[in-house]
C-alpha cells in the first residue's frame, strides 16, 4: 500500500512538473515542434505511471482476497447440520466434473454435468466460474461497475414516465384542474454474444497449467470488451443500443478542437438531480487533450487521483476512459457526462461452455466457445449528455 502511495505522489509530482513545463514554453498558447514533443514525452510518462498504478492496485485486491481464512467460524446452530453441500451448478461436485471433462476433451463426461446441459449441447458455466467471469467483466467493461445490472429469466420490461403532472396554484373553493401522466416501456431483450478460444492439447493435459483461469481470463477479457464496445455504440440491431446512439448531445464545439468554456457547458446541461452521480467517459486521446485545458485563473481541470481506487476527475466529476469511446475527429461524439445507473443492463440467463469437437484437431489444439445473451438500453436519456466535435 505504501508503495502504491508513493507511485501516487510520484505521478502528481510528474504532473506537477509537466504544467510547469508548459507554463514555461507555451508562447501565444503554442509549442515549437521541440517543446511539443518534451511535453508529449512527460505526458507519456503520466499516463503510462497511471496504468500501472491501477495495476498494482487490482493486484492489491487480488492478494487482500487470497488472503481471507480458506475456513469460517462455525455459526449454525446446535443440531443444525455442518456445511451442509450447494447442489447444481454451484457444487463443488460440477466444478470439477467440468474442470475434468475440459482437461479429457469431453470424453470423461460424469453424470452430475447433465443437471447443467443447455439447450444448444453444451454446459452451463458452473456457478464459481460465472461469478468469477463477473469479477473479470466489470474489471474490462469500463460501463458495467457505472451501470444497473439485472439478471432476467425472458424478455424486461421497464416502465418510465413519459410526461409528469404539473403543479398550479388556485384560489380557495375553486375547481381543481388536473394534468394526465403518460407512461411508457422501455424493452431489456437478449442478443447473443460468443467468444471462442483454442487450447493446445500439450497444456490442456498438464496438470500444472491453470486451465480454469486461463478460460476465466480470456473469456472474460474477450466478452468485457464486446460488450463495452456494444454498450457504447452499438445500434440496438442484434447487439444493445449504446450510449452514444441513445444520449443526448447537448454541446457541439464551434472548432475543431476542445475549450475549457464548452467542458464547463456540457456539464451544465445535465439536469442537478443527475450531477450527483455523474462521470465523465472518454478516449486516452481526448483525455490528453483535456489535460492541457486551464480555466481563467490559470489552474488545469484535470485533478489527479492520490488514494487508491478513486477515478481521476474532472471539474470535480470522476473521469473514466474507454478504448472504445471515439478519438477527437470531426464529427464525433468524443465525451459522455451522465448519471450511468440510467443505464441498464440485462443478462439473460446464465452462460454456457460448449467444445469445439475436431475443429482444430489437426492442429493440435482443441477449441472452446462461451455464450452468453446480454442486451442493454439507456432508459432515460435525459440522464447522459454528450458532446460532439464540429463535422
Amino acid at each position: 500500500m505504501d508503495k502504491i502511495m508513493a507511485m501516487r505522489e510520484k505521478r502528481a509530482e510528474m504532473w506537477e512538473q509537466a504544467k510547469q513545463f508548459l507554463d514555461s514554453h507555451e508562447k501565444d498558447g503554442r509549442l515549437t515542434a521541440e517543446d511539443a514533443k518534451a511535453y508529449e514525452q512527460m505526458e507519456s510518462e503520466v499516463l503510462a505511471l497511471g496504468k500501472d498504478i491501477e495495476r498494482m492496485e487490482r493486484q492489491a485486491i487480488l492478494d487482500a482476497q487470497l488472503a481471507k481464512p480458506v475456513t469460517a467460524a462455525t455459526t449454525n446452530m446446535p443440531g443444525a447440520a455442518l456445511n451442509a453441500e450447494r447442489m447444481g451448478r454451484a457444487s463443488e461436485a460440477y466444478r470439477a466434473a467440468m474442470l475434468k471433462a475440459l482437461r479429457t476433451n469431453f470424453r470423461q463426461v460424469e453424470n452430475v454435468l447433465q443437471e447443467g446441459v443447455d439447450a444448444n449441447g453444451g454446459y452451463l458455466v458452473p456457478e464459481e466460474y460465472d461469478q468469477r467471469l463477473i469479477d473479470v467483466l466489470n474489471e474490462e467493461n469500463v460501463l458495467r461497475p457505472l451501470a444497473t445490472v439485472i439478471t432476467t429469466s425472458g424478455e424486461h420490461k421497464i416502465n418510465i414516465a413519459a410526461t409528469k403532472p404539473a403543479a398550479s396554484w388556485i384560489e380557495e373553493g375553486a375547481a381543481l384542474t388536473f394534468g394526465d401522466a403518460t407512461f411508457d416501456q422501455i424493452v431489456l431483450d437478449a442478443h447473443k454474444l460468443h467468444v471462442a478460444v483454442k487450447v493446445t492439447e500439450e497444456l490442456l493435459y498438464d496438470n500444472a497449467f491453470n486451465l480454469e483461469n486461463y478460460l476465466i481470463e480470456q473469456f472474460g477479457k474477450a466478452l468485457g470488451n464486446a460488450e463495452e464496445d456494444a454498450f457504447l455504440n452499438g445500434d440496438g440491431t442484434h447487439k444493445p443500443k449504446g450510449l452514444l446512439i441513445s444520449a443526448k448531445t447537448s454541446v457541439t464545439t464551434a472548432a475543431a478542437d476542445l475549450k475549457a468554456d464548452e467542458l464547463v457547458t456540457l456539464v451544465y446541461s445535465l439536469k442537478r438531480p443527475y450531477r450527483k452521480n455523474a462521470a465523465f467517459i472518454v478516449n486516452d486521446q481526448t483525455l490528453a487533450s483535456i489535460r492541457k485545458l486551464k480555466d481563467a485563473n490559470g489552474t488545469y481541470f484535470w485533478q489527479p487521483s492520490y488514494q487508491m481506487g478513486e477515478p481521476d476527475r474532472l471539474l470535480g466529476y470522476p473521469v473514466y476512459s474507454s478504448a472504445y469511446m471515439p478519438a477527437v475527429a470531426a464529427g464525433k461524439t468524443v465525451i459522455t457526462f451522465g448519471d450511468y445507473s440510467y443505464y441498464n443492463i440485462g443478462d439473460r440467463g446464465t452462460r454456457s461452455l460448449q467444445e469445439l469437437k475436431e475443429l482444430f484437431a489437426g492442429n493440435g489444439m482443441v477449441g472452446y466457445v462461451m455464450k452468453e445473451r446480454v442486451d442493454g438500453k439507456l432508459v432515460l436519456e435525459e440522464a447522459v449528455q454528450t458532446l460532439k466535435m464540429k463535422g
